[in-house]
């Protein structure tokens, strides 16, 4: 029995009028806070590369389908244009769903109620209203100069319904490209992926990190430079343990501690001397001192140490590895820092070591670089975080009354700390994304992720303040991050959203546990 024409019009009456009234809603909603739009749109993990236009160009689409549906004359058109779109909405939401690597939070607007899986049955309800309303329209009086045979209509539900599910595919493809490849500072931020599991009161500012391990975090103090204070995985303090050296003579002035079970070092570039001793005892003895100055330090291992020194040709800040088994051998490669003004503070940074990899990280603190060299400082590559600073943006001055270089104005931080662990470098950058809201950064520090390995961004994460403080330090090691912000060290779990990138078999295995 065929619908009585009166109700066929009234049916595809009502279809147009709802999806008028679902894209004028979603359309004046976006434009209204289109600043929150364009964020979420920027932190979606589909389309964050491209969400600059797409923020204009979806509220238009929106509009422009409303004029369509309104117009008589190009209702039929207006029709597949509101099924194309609900069609690529719904495979944005089956993506999300299914094969990204994380979910964002629900939209806003008319559906910010709705969580993914009910966003999704909303769509397709629309999908089959567009279909329903096509089917009808097609088939009334109304459409008899524009009549569509069978088979065409069948042949246009296919195109639209297939150009749609590939715009969407393919925006998701070149966004992952983009993203994590050729990144220009659009951050990702998923759900949770650390938890804070314990935090301390340490009463004092003055902690630095001096070592790690699995069960074991030591603290080195800059007010108390050779006493260590030793805290069990729960952040309670075990131990309070002072350094005894065997010379004490020696004119100390920057007195730095580094620990990796069972040794210990204690460093001062000033004078320079190296000691070295096991922490079962906390007795060091003297291993190096004679060999350039030094500005900051690294453990390699038990018998060698990577150190940023000083060019004796031209002042540069040079990278070497000291072979202390080797009666103090040093190995340079002035390649691996690249001079862009100055060649000292422009190229300051943070030297760090990934013990699972066997390679030497330096990242800069004023550019978007950093290097991995083997530990004979043979390069392996160059690499740079998301953020686009590429040359240091410095004012230096000569003071001639006391005959040194100076900052003329404070610089600009593009990396403010790091760790590695395994394959992942975790950069604190102090430089705002795109898409990323200023309340954000006020009351958190940001995390960046990268891949070492894969040469890639992965994600990023925020470590929120305490009692209105910033971090200062952090460490990572296994699925555990510790944090140290005003007098507190705080731990964090890191989830699977961050550990399943680790390459090492064996740390993967621990984590499964």
């Amino acid at each position: 029995m065929k619908l009585n024409e009166k109700y066929k019009n009234l049916i595809i009456e009502v279809i147009c009028l709802l999806f008028v009234l679902l894209f004028v809603y979603a359309a004046a909603s976006k434009l209204m806070d289109f600043q929150h739009f364009r964020i979420e749109l920027g932190q979606s993990p589909l389309l964050s590369a491209f969400a600059q236009w797409l923020a204009v160009l979806v509220p238009l689409a929106e509009f422009m389908i409303c004029l369509l549906l309104i117009v008589p004359k190009y209702r039929l058109a207006g029709l597949f244009s509101a099924y194309g779109l609900m069609v690529m909405f719904t495979v944005y939401i089956f993506i999300i769903l299914n094969y990204t690597s994380f979910v964002p939070c629900s939209c806003g607007g008319v559906l910010e109620k709705l969580d993914w899986k009910s966003h999704m049955i909303f769509n397709l309800v629309f999908v089959f209203l567009g279909v329903l309303g096509i089917i009808f329209y097609n088939s009334s009086t109304k459409a008899k100069s524009h009549f569509i045979k069978n088979r065409k209509l069948i042949g246009l539900f296919s195109v639209v319904t297939i150009s749609g599910i590939s715009l969407v595919i393919a925006l998701f493809m070149l966004s992952e490209n983009l993203v994590h490849y050729h990144n220009k500072l659009t951050r990702r931020f998923p759900q949770t992926p650390i938890h804070q599991t314990a935090i301390t009161d340490l009463k004092l500012n003055s902690f630095y990190f001096a070592g790690i391990d699995s069960t074991h975090v030591y603290l080195g103090n800059t007010t108390a430079p050779l006493v260590i204070t030793t805290l069990n995985s729960k952040l309670l303090q075990t131990q309070k343990n002072m350094i005894d050296l065997d010379h004490k003579e020696l004119p100390f002035r920057g007195i730095a501690v580094m620990i990796e079970p069972p040794y210990f070092f204690v460093v001062d570039g000033t004078v320079p001397c190296i000691f070295r001793g096991k922490i079962n005892n906390w007795k060091a003895e003297l291993i190096h001192k004679k060999g350039e100055y030094f500005t900051t330090a690294k453990i390699i291992d038990s018998n060698t140490i990577a150190v940023v020194s000083a060019n004796k040709t031209n002042g540069d800040n040079v990278l070497a590895v000291v072979q202390l088994q080797n009666n103090g051998l040093t190995i340079l490669n002035p390649e691996i820092l690249q001079k862009q003004t100055d060649g000292v503070f422009d190229t300051d940074g943070i030297l760090l070591y990934s013990r699972e990899m066997k390679k030497i990280i330096y990242l800069y603190a004023y550019r978007n670089q950093f290097t991995l060299a083997d530990n004979r400082l043979k390069i392996d590559y160059r690499g740079n975080t998301i953020d686009t600073i590429t040359r240091a943006q410095l004012h230096i001055e000569k003071d001639k009354k006391y005959h040194q270089r100076q900052f003329s104005k404070p610089p600009l931080f593009v990396n403010k700390n790091s760790a590695v662990y395994n394959n992942l470098l975790f950069v604190h950058s102090a430089i705002p994304g795109r898409y990323e809201d200023d309340k954000m950064w006020k009351d958190s520090s940001i995390i960046d992720v990268y891949d070492l390995k894969n040469k890639s961004y992965v994600l990023s994460f925020c470590i929120s303040n305490h009692d209105g403080k910033k971090m200062r330090y952090f460490k990572v090691i296994n699925n555990q991050m510790y944090v140290l912000v005003g007098t507190h060290i705080i731990r964090y779990r890191l989830d699977s959203k961050i550990t399943s990138h680790y390459t090492n078999q064996n740390v993967n295995n621990l984590l499964a546990k």
